[in-house]
């Protein structure tokens, strides 16, 4: 059984695209996503908005209304759809995390970037500067008896589709005497699955940083 614990709403989508490649899967979110207080700066002091999650779309509440005028560089498509539907333009949308997209940057720019408490820092080339705003935590929620249940049931395939995912729920399989010999990890990226620790039974990096490269990652790995 497939167990995917990433925040609300992005469980659902997650849930869906799994039921779609025929997937046994179970949403249980180990976090929730909570909007914190932020002021925008002047949308004039910027050329483009840099962007690693729909979570700053779904969270970043009125202020983001100053920033529409600003084009968005994307991580992927999830967070490109979102930023559509909040009414913003999306001038980049990448494939390989925030980093190649400030790598493939050939002008200069001017970016701001919205995110979370939890965010990777960039290696920045000369002419590219970022000014960053926090616009959201997300918060970790313990295992309960019947997480505990299920993941010691059959064969667990764990999805982490961060860091922070990796080691809350790394730290709450210890604390449960959860089995990690026991229990897979497909992970978003190589970062997360260093995040995750070792003794796992298997521990895998999808080839891409996005959920569609994760799931086909989970298909092979209960193959």
């Amino acid at each position: 059984m497939i167990f995917a614990i990433r925040p609300e709403p992005g469980l659902q989508s997650t849930l869906q695209n799994a039921r779609e490649l025929g997937l046994a899967i179970i949403g249980r979110p180990l976090f929730e996503v909570v909007p914190l207080a932020w002021d925008a700066p002047d949308a004039s002091d910027f050329d483009a908005l840099l962007i690693g999650s729909a979570n700053a779309f779904r969270h970043g509440g009125e202020a983001l209304e100053g920033l529409q005028s600003l084009p968005v560089h994307a991580v992927g498509e999830a967070t490109a759809d979102a930023a559509h539907e909040a009414g913003f333009t999306v001038a980049a949308t990448g494939k390989g995390g925030l980093q190649a997209i400030v790598d493939a940057t050939k002008d200069n720019m001017r970016f701001l970037r919205l995110a979370g408490e939890e965010h990777v820092v960039l290696d920045l080339p000369e002419k590219i500067t970022v000014e960053t705003r926090v616009l959201y935590s997300v918060r970790a929620i313990p295992l309960t008896g019947s997480d505990e249940i299920s993941l010691r049931a059959g064969e667990p395939l764990v999805l982490l589709h961060s860091a922070a995912a990796a080691e809350h729920f790394a730290a709450e399989c210890d604390r449960r005497g959860l089995d990690r010999a026991a229990i897979s990890l497909a992970c978003i990226g190589p970062r997360v699955a260093t995040a995750a620790g070792e003794g796992w039974k298997l521990c895998k990096s999808a080839p891409q940083p996005d959920d569609t490269a994760l799931l086909a990652l989970a298909r092979d790995m209960c193959q």
